[in-house]
């Protein structure tokens, strides 16, 4: 492994000596290229200073005011002699004061979002001269460039149906790193009961009837909570073969929720409703009264976060209730044997891009600067920040400090690794697994991420997007959809409503526009495929 201390000014020259490299671009005004991306005014001055919009996650938040004091970036500052200026907005005002700042004419020179968000998408984004595709740019990003030509899907889903690189994102390029959330079950339980974890949905009842009868917590009271989900969990509705929502089946659109495999769905947990084995309140629960429920030792399956759900409550239960263990669990199938089909996964770009903006004056240069955070130097320095400070190589693996790892000042370890690295985070690099190797360590964890990344997700939708035109138009039936549907689904499971009204209930989706919303998909789904 490449160690820190090497040349970097050879690997930097282009970086470093920007001002020689620069080539003017005549005109001051953007205006149109023939594909309809847009080019904004450059200079031949050398890029010292990026201004750069980003939101803060909330636990760098709560430790600090910039990004600019993490160590990561001022190594990354020192290495190419280009000073980040950071902007973020308050804390959950990050949509609101995007939309206001795009409402202005100067923006700073990238910003850090979900640009599919913007109005219209990122393709109107870029006819609207807000940012700056990076198709005419990529022979000045060779390691980002790298990357598409060798991962077509990953280009796939970094452009516009049109084509256009919307900008430099942020990359999970293994399963491991894409998976985080499954079904978890209390193993101690289990085990006082002699009973293998469950694979099927028929022997997931099994378990959670002996959950429920045979005092497993051993209070001496009926006061279990066999499984605590919400509704239309995809841990649950998958063992149909169906999500909750839309999925493809030979690039056919389909909506999960209309089909006679969700009846199914929902008559199973109707039983489970009815017999006490969901929980009453999986309607209304809050952070509060999940945490409350789990920490009180009540609660004898869920589904959770590898991270802060497995591993914090495990960590909080420690000294509580020492025999305490939380096993993951396999996504449940129908027949044993069988393969998931559905499963949490996300996108390996997972949607953020990092984007030059319609008021950047050194276009080539912010290419140049942001490429090298896709380096093999740029990589290390994201994913593990400094070495010696905070983190020293063993036998060729880059090991996080103790200071890290066991934080001085009492830090949870998300906090702690926050003053060092964003690879917890997003931004313009590849995130790397020996990060996740060592942020989920209890063998519980690492366990949890190979268990949870079995699902085929063959049906599950790429990330399209809805035509401009259309968009208005998705929104309303949408909203009405999901509304009205998530209403029914709560009843249909209590028992407020009966089953037999479920094919009244697909009628009424259906006069919500609920088919034009399948076409709309539909229409997406093939534009992506021909990008």
């Amino acid at each position: 492994m490449m160690q820190m201390s090497r040349k970097i000014i050879n690997k930097l020259a282009p970086v470093l000596c920007l001002g020689l490299a620069a080539i003017a671009i005549a005109g001051c005004s953007s205006e149109e290229n023939a594909k309809g991306s847009t080019k904004s005014a450059e200079t031949t001055e050398p890029l010292s200073h990026l201004s750069y919009w980003k939101e803060m996650h909330k636990d760098a938040a709560a430790i600090m005011k910039s990004y600019g004091e993490i160590t990561a970036i001022k190594e990354i500052e020192k290495n190419t002699g280009v000073t980040i200026d950071y902007q973020h907005p308050a804390q959950g005002q990050g949509g609101e004061q995007f939309n206001l700042m795009m409402a202005s004419k100067s923006l700073p020179d990238v910003v850090e979002y979900s640009w599919n968000n913007y109005p219209g998408g990122a393709q109107k984004a870029i006819q609207d001269g807000k940012i700056i595709p990076l198709n005419d740019y990529l022979d000045d990003a060779p390691n980002f460039k790298k990357l598409l030509d060798e991962n077509p899907e990953w280009r796939r889903q970094a452009s516009t149906d049109n084509g256009d690189i919307i900008g430099f994102p942020f990359i999970r390029p293994v399963r491991k790193l894409q998976t985080h959330d499954g079904p978890v079950i209390r193993k101690d339980w289990l085990d006082k009961l002699g009973l293998p974890i469950p694979k099927t949905i028929d022997e997931w009842y099994t378990v959670l009837k002996a959950f429920k009868e045979q005092d497993p917590n051993g209070n001496g009271k009926a006061d279990e909570i066999p499984i605590m989900i919400g509704a239309g969990e995809l841990a649950f509705t998958g063992v149909f073969g169906i999500p909750n929502g839309f999925y493809h089946e030979g690039n056919t659109v389909k909506y999960g929720p209309v089909q006679p495999e969700y009846k199914e769905y929902l008559t199973t947990m109707n039983r489970w409703y009815n017999e006490g084995l969901l929980d009453k309140d999986f309607a209304a629960n809050d952070s509060k009264m999940y945490d409350a429920k789990m920490t009180g030792n009540q609660v004898g399956a869920a589904v959770m976060a590898v991270g802060g759900g497995l591993g914090r409550f495990m960590d909080l239960m420690e000294s509580k209730e020492p025999q305490f263990k939380l096993a993951a669990t396999p996504y449940p199938t129908l027949k044993s044997g069988d393969k998931p089909i559905f499963g949490q996964m996300d996108n390996q770009i997972v949607g953020i891009f990092t984007a030059i903006t319609g008021s950047n004056k050194h276009v080539k240069e912010t290419v140049k600067f942001l490429d090298y955070f896709y380096s093999e130097e740029g990589r290390m320095i994201m994913n593990f920040g400094k070495e010696g400070v905070s983190y020293t190589m063993e036998n060729g693996y880059p090991k996080y400090t103790d200071s890290v790892m066991n934080n001085p000042d009492g830090l949870p370890l998300a906090q702690s690794l926050k003053q060092h690295v964003l690879s917890a985070d997003a931004g313009p690099f590849l995130q790397d697994v020996r990060y996740m190797e060592q942020y989920a360590a209890r063998p519980e964890q690492q366990e949890a991420l190979t268990v949870w990344a079995e699902p085929s997700n063959e049906k599950r939708m790429p990330p399209i997007t809805i035509a401009r035109e259309d968009n208005s138009r998705y929104a309303s039936i949408m909203n009405d959809v999901d509304t009205y549907k998530n209403e029914m689904i709560v009843k249909f499971i209590m028992g407020a409503e009966s089953l037999n009204k479920f094919d009244e209930y697909v009628a009424t989706l259906k006069s919500m526009g609920l088919d034009d919303a399948i076409k709309m998909q539909q229409s997406g789904l093939e534009r992506y495929n021909n990008r």
